[in-house]
């Protein structure tokens, strides 16, 4: 059996790294071409071609992440199929390969790729993709993933609360364009600061060139009036730090397991809605598990017969059942945020899903034929 194992995981382990290969060759191309745009315009100085390529290869982790799955899947089938057109596999099965041994066997290669998802993933993507953003600022000037309107955080001190946007943060922590808005006890906005930049210094902000706006009324009568000044510098205590910032600005696919954990929790104290990021961090967890989906659903394929239809059309079965399980991922986790639906079922409904598709095809194909 050892023979056995040996040829199907050295199989199986070329095929997906082709595939890989393959895909992450497309994704490359396609990235390098769209990056090409902000090549030599002015207001990003010093960006050329070399940078450019350096930001693209950074990104290939994160594409990684999101592909393995679905390449376990296609070199998976290629292998089983291939096995089975040219008869190996019912040498294999009649050498003892069971169909019990047989799963067990695809399944420990599969653990293999979960614990590598998990690890490029939770660990090496998020590195590459915030120094691909902190590079592409060292040239651009700022950071920014967030859309126009930048990131928005809330914090909540004595009897006061505060709602604080930040647009953008540059490559040596500097924040810019900043508004901050004080509410009271009764929830009305007291004071407005707006500044054009700002800097974290422990648990203070400097902010410089502010405008401050406070907000005077009379509980006894009906008057108020504003007060408008203007300040060169002002130092705003708060608790928010540079990582949060940072990590409200990015994207929550962007971020490893433990920063969203940690950053749902701030939400969730300052009485922030957290659905987005709670999606985020179940289907990080679940995310990697696909791959014993795949390894699962790719072993009827050894059972199948070639006679009419090649091992091709198997294959690109496999691709459409890759890219739809990606684009249920995605459906899902939208579906969920809008809907409000829990995030752990939101998240692990699409490997639910193609479990039960994997184990019914196994059955049927594998256990009653």
């Amino acid at each position: 059996m050892k023979t056995i194992r040996r040829l199907i995981y050295i199989e199986v382990l070329k095929s997906v790294a082709f595939v890989t290969l393959g895909f992450l060759s497309l994704f490359f191309f396609f990235d390098f071409v769209d990056e090409l745009q902000a090549v030599g315009k002015p207001t990003d100085l010093g960006y050329g071609l070399p940078q450019a390529l350096l930001f693209v290869v950074m990104l290939v982790p994160g594409h990684l992440y999101e592909l393995l799955p679905i390449s376990v899947l296609i070199g998976t089938i290629f292998v089983m199929a291939r096995l089975a057109q040219s008869s190996e596999y019912t040498i294999l099965r009649t050498s003892g390969l069971g169909p019990w041994r047989a799963l067990r066997t695809l399944l420990v290669l599969g653990i293999g790729f979960v614990l590598l998802t998990f690890a490029i993933g939770d660990y090496i993507a998020p590195v590459s993709s915030s120094t691909a953003q902190l590079m592409k600022a060292k040239y651009r000037g700022y950071l920014t993933s967030a859309g126009t309107t930048g990131a928005w955080l809330k914090e909540k001190r004595d009897n006061k609360s505060y709602a604080v946007n930040v647009v953008s943060i540059g490559r040596d922590g500097a924040m810019s364009l900043m508004n901050i808005f004080e509410f009271d006890a009764n929830g009305f906005v007291s004071r407005q600061i707006s500044a054009n930049s700002a800097r974290i210094e422990g648990d203070v902000w400097v902010l410089n060139t502010v405008d401050e706006q406070t907000y005077e009324t009379n509980k006894s009568a009906e008057t108020g009036r504003v007060v408008i000044r203007k300040l060169p510098e002002l130092r705003w205590p708060t608790t928010l730090t540079s990582e949060m910032v940072s990590v409200a600005l990015l994207k929550p696919d962007r971020m490893g397991t433990i920063d969203l954990f940690d950053y749902i929790r701030h939400l969730d104290a300052n009485g922030q809605t957290a659905q987005r990021y709670e999606i985020e961090f179940w289907r990080k967890v679940f995310y990697p598990l696909s791959c014993l989906v795949m390894v699962v659903l790719a072993l009827p394929f050894a059972y199948l017969h070639f006679r009419q239809a090649g091992i091709t059309t198997y294959v690109f079965g496999g691709v459409l059942i890759g890219i739809s399980f990606f684009m249920l991922n995605n459906v899902f986790g939208y579906l969920g945020n809008l809907s409000n639906w829990s995030p752990w079922i939101t998240a692990a409904a699409p490997g639910l899903i193609y479990s039960v598709m994997s184990l019914a095809a196994f059955s049927w194909l594998v256990l009653r034929r």
